[in-house]
């Protein structure tokens, strides 16, 4: 039995297999198409990846399931909003890395779902080194976030944020108030030349739109809704930036501001709208603003009372 069975429906003329199956289906990367020894059939025919496919053929994937690179299942305490057989939806605590990488291989939200695949009768080794995440939140930024647990899963949900059909809510504190009450921001992103760990508005980059409203202001603070049209790193923190009201507590982006001292990063991810595997209708899922805000808000209160 192949892994994977699919039909292209969509307008299609030419397509090379491979970039199909990485950049359209999102099942697995061009690194993970080479690591695992991706085989295909086009209509019934045993074919290399580097052939050309189009709307109406039928594709048949097979590939070896490699163990992990260096990581370890491990049983991490995770707030579930919701799970099933086929995904996972968490309320990421402030502070957890979501990706492994570079001196952070363990403690990780992968390693976590590493561990309850295992639990829930899969085979060690199912995982790449970043098991069935779909989208990334920062370190520093709480909430949503979703994952799956088998390769169909993660390619069904990948699709829907490549074709922008997710809908997500952030919400976070900023300083200052902007002129507008709602707006768009759009920008092109890129690496910081001067900082390659940091991303800055520049005319080479990608772009990147950012959708906000304003839900509260105080005399030196306010609370944005923001939804992002895409998905850049950083964006969110890079085109408060660029309006002229970082988020609080940003220690990259923002500023050193002498009435939250102590605050850590003020950006929270308040809900996902999403198609679920198996389901046609969307869903959506939330988080209340966690007591890190709750605190702030009932700071700027008192202040905005008795000042």
């Amino acid at each position: 039995m192949p892994d994977f069975l699919h039909l292209i429906e969509s307008e299609i003329n030419s397509l090379r297999l491979d970039r199909y199956v990485s950049e359209i289906l999102g099942l697995l990367s061009r690194s993970q198409i080479k690591a695992k020894c991706l085989k295909a059939k086009v209509n019934g025919k045993e074919v290399k990846i580097s052939k050309s496919v189009k709307q109406g053929d039928r594709l048949e994937l097979y590939w070896t399931d490699s163990p992990p690179v260096d990581l370890v299942p491990q049983d991490i305490p995770l707030e579930i909003i919701y799970e099933d057989e086929r995904c996972v939806v968490i309320n990421k605590a402030q502070g957890m890395v979501v990706h492994p990488g570079a001196g952070n291989m363990q403690g990780t939200l992968a390693n976590a779902l590493y561990y309850r695949r295992l639990n829930k009768g899969g085979k060690e080794g199912v995982y790449s080194v970043r098991p069935g995440i779909v989208h990334r939140l920062d370190k520093e930024t709480s909430g949503i976030i979703i994952a799956a647990y088998d390769d169909e899963a993660h390619a069904f949900l990948a699709q829907q944020f490549k074709a922008r059909k997710v809908k997500k809510n952030y919400i976070a504190i900023i300083s200052g108030t902007p002129k507008e009450n709602k707006g768009r921001i759009e920008t092109c992103i890129a690496r910081d030349p001067r900082n390659r760990k940091c991303f800055t508005v520049s005319s080479e980059g990608r772009n990147a739109v950012t959708f906000y409203k304003l839900i509260k202001s105080w005399k030196t603070h306010s609370l944005l809704l923001l939804r992002p049209r895409t998905g850049r790193t950083h964006q969110l923190r890079v085109h408060l930036r660029h309006l002229g009201h970082p988020v609080l507590g940003d220690p990259v982006y923002g500023n050193k501001d002498s009435m939250f001292a102590e605050a850590s990063l003020m950006l929270h991810s308040r809900d996902l709208s999403i198609i679920l595997p198996g389901e046609t209708e969307e869903r959506i899922f939330s988080s209340l603003a966690p007591e890190r805000f709750i605190s702030i808000f009932n700071k700027l209160d008192r202040m905005n009372k008795h000042g």
